[in-house]
């Protein structure tokens, strides 16, 4: 085929061909990667192109905005009605449409074809401006918890939190569904499954059979719990989940009092054969690992008689992974009910990532709409050089959108069920994804186009009816549309101060920051404030050999920075010392002006128009690590650095309430301003 019908073939099919990449400039997309991504895609360039519909798949009204599907009709519209969820049939008439799911069916001569069609609600409520701590979850331990921070953790810091510090929210990383038996991957952000949750985050003496238990089992769980809760150094989930599965697994045993066989029959039901697929891969993983793609070939598909015979085989191991689901359901609700009763306006703020393992129990569920010899990454940027491969399957647009959505829309159900909001990781999920073809150099990717339209309709139609706030992660490389979309639909963005210059490159005023956002100091793969003042970031990437520049450079740079900001705060009557003093100090290995610099920045946070401001429990303590360093797997603990002070003492959740810095660091927030310091 020749070039330019190639070129043709590809963008008819929302395959990139050229893309502007961090510097502005314009990047050509190789000839092999449209090639290998047009082959992912089921396109066959030999075939001629099949008649096209006269609707997508999926059409999505916004309430009162004229349909956008109308610009693909073929001279004279078709004749349209409306079957509604409830059965009766209607003429398309915009206005007059209830939201929800309905049937859309059009005529035109002989033709007529029926598609999903959502009514969707023009756009979100927008929140009311508050604050809240951002947490990793599993790094806020507690005296009580095994090792890592669980649910029954996250209750007690947003009823606290709250209650004695009057924040509106709490925003935690993804609790996604991990392997159920080790080894169990740390990050987050590449989980099992995105429809359920890790019930390694579960509170062992919150579950109602642990009552019940004869004191020679307490004893036992006892003696499974008190050396994670002693441990020291990096948080290790191998043996926090080895102990946790054991006790799970002798309170599953116990008999059932009638009430709960009754609710976790209806749960089940609710859940359906979603739910039951997934504890049957949870299952097989037993036998076989956490790799389905390693599984004996009939066991690979999720739909085959030997799957159906493998899960009558392990119905007792089903049904137990199914219980922790039911166990996660109960304890991810009542984390919310604590929040709310303690005053939290928004309450819990769950974190959706970008995709799952290749080899995990989403992508085996859904194998027919992944696409395949594909992984989902990042374009190279300031940062990453090279881009970035994060080993995760893509949705393939097309199947997914001839599914009517169904398992995109069950994991956002799934996840705003508990929860006051959802932060999308990454938000250009919701228009493009970066494909990278299997084995090749996450440079030689290309952006593939989602249904941007109907993605969102089904995000907020979602959350509209959880009644959620929406945040999406819209840093980047983000097509100037999509942050323009977001907005208008109430989806608000992600303002990061380090990052937030203006068009000379200057640290911008707080009043020309974005109102419709959520604005933090920094994310979980960037150094803490105390870290980030000290330059620990440069030496930390300068030993694990990540920078492009000389540390002398990056220590030039990031110097010239950080005056940059120490001089707006000081201009803002925010810091009292001036901006060299502190940088001598800084530069002599001095902490005398960590903390004022900590408060300042938040305080600036304050004076800001966003409507949510997020305070990274790290930085409230001091703590000088990062949680996550891109570019490295097992170089760095990622994942696994639990909450600790300056100095690298733990800090505890109970340590929370009687912290100084804790409380200076979000005095001047808008739930709790100071006389006479304005609210933006």
């Amino acid at each position: 085929m020749a070039d330019d019908e190639l070129i043709t073939l590809a963008e008819r099919h929302g395959v990139a061909t050229r893309y502007t990449d961090w510097r502005g400039q314009e990047v050509g997309v190789k000839r092999d990667t449209l090639v290998a991504v047009l082959a992912a895609l089921g396109v066959d360039a030999s075939s001629p192109a099949p008649p096209r519909p006269m609707l997508p798949p999926v059409v999505v009204v916004r309430r009162g905005l004229a349909a956008r599907f109308a610009r693909t009709w073929a001279g004279e519209p078709p004749e349209l009605s409306v079957e509604l969820d409830s059965g009766e049939v209607v003429p398309f008439v915009e206005d007059d449409l209830p939201l929800g799911w309905h049937r859309l069916h059009a005529r035109q001569g002989g033709m007529q074809e029926t598609v999903s069609l959502l009514v969707s609600p023009r756009a979100l409520e927008p929140p009311p401006k508050t604050w809240g701590f951002t947490a990793q979850l599993y790094s806020v331990r507690s005296r009580a918890s095994w090792g890592m921070g669980d649910l029954r953790d996250l209750a007690d810091l947003a009823s606290w939190s709250a209650g004695e510090l009057g924040a509106g929210f709490t925003l935690i990383n993804p609790l996604h569904a991990t392997e159920p038996v080790p080894p169990v991957g740390p990050s987050p952000y590449s989980p099992m499954s995105r429809r359920f949750a890790a019930p390694i985050y579960l509170r062992v003496e919150d579950l109602p059979e642990y009552a019940v238990l004869p004191p020679d089992d307490r004893e036992r769980l006892a003696a499974l719990s008190a050396p994670l809760r002693d441990a020291d150094g990096p948080l290790d989930r191998d043996a926090v989940w080895t102990a946790k599965l054991a006790a799970l697994e002798l309170l599953y045993r116990l008999p059932r009092e009638p009430e709960a066989q009754r609710r976790y029959e209806e749960f089940r039901g609710r859940e359906g054969r979603a739910l039951t697929a997934f504890a049957t891969w949870c299952a097989l993983s037993e036998e076989h690992g956490g790799d389905w793609r390693h599984w004996p070939a009939q066991l690979r598909d999720v739909g085959s008689p030997a799957v159906a015979e493998a899960a009558d085989r392990l119905a007792a191991r089903v049904d137990f992974h199914a219980w922790l689901q039911w166990c996660l359901d109960g304890q991810l609700g009542a984390a919310q009910r604590a929040a709310k009763d303690a005053g939290m306006p928004v309450g819990i703020v769950h974190d959706l990532a970008v995709g799952v393992a290749h080899g995990g129990a989403d992508s085996w569920i859904h194998r027919d709409l992944m696409a395949p010899g594909m992984s989902v990454g990042a374009p190279p940027d300031e940062f990453n050089q090279r881009g970035q491969d994060w080993g995760q399957p893509p949705w393939h647009p097309h199947r997914l959108a001839e599914a009517a959505y169904v398992p995109y829309r069950e994991m956002l159900a799934a996840a705003l069920r508990h929860g006051g909001g959802l932060r999308l990781d990454h938000a250009m999920q919701v228009s493009r994804l970066w494909w990278v073809p299997e084995g090749g150099s996450p440079a030689d990717g290309t952006y593939v186009r989602y249904d941007r339209d109907a993605l969102l309709g089904c995000l907020v139609w979602e959350a509209a009816r959880a009644g959620a706030v929406v945040v999406g992660e819209d840093l980047g490389t983000v097509e100037p549309e999509v942050r323009d979309d977001l907005a208008d639909r109430g989806i608000l963005g992600t303002s990061l101060l380090w990052f937030e210059r203006d068009e000379q490159g200057r640290p911008k005023a707080p009043d020309r920051w974005r109102e419709t956002s959520l604005a933090t100091v920094g994310t979980h793969d960037m150094p803490p404030i105390t870290g980030f003042l000290h330059g620990d970031h440069i030496a930390l990437r300068d030993r694990l050999g990540l920078l492009t520049r000389s540390p002398v450079e990056e220590a030039d740079d990031h110097r010239r920075q950080l005056t940059d900001w120490l001089a707006l705060l000081h201009a803002e009557d925010l810091l009292a010392a001036p901006p060299d003093k502190i940088m001598r100090a800084l530069e002599d290995g001095s902490s005398a002006y960590d903390e004022q610099v900590v408060v300042a920045l938040h305080a600036l946070l304050g004076r800001t128009p966003a409507r949510l401001i997020g305070i990274s429990l790290a930085d409230a303590v001091g703590e000088r690590r990062t949680q996550n360093q891109p570019g490295t797997i097992d170089e760095y603990p990622n994942w696994r650095v639990p909450l600790a002070d300056a100095t690298g003492r733990p800090v505890l959740l109970e340590d929370l309430a009687a912290n100084p810095r804790v409380r200076a660091a979000v005095e001047w927030l808008p739930s709790n301003p100071p006389p006479g310091l304005p609210l933006s």
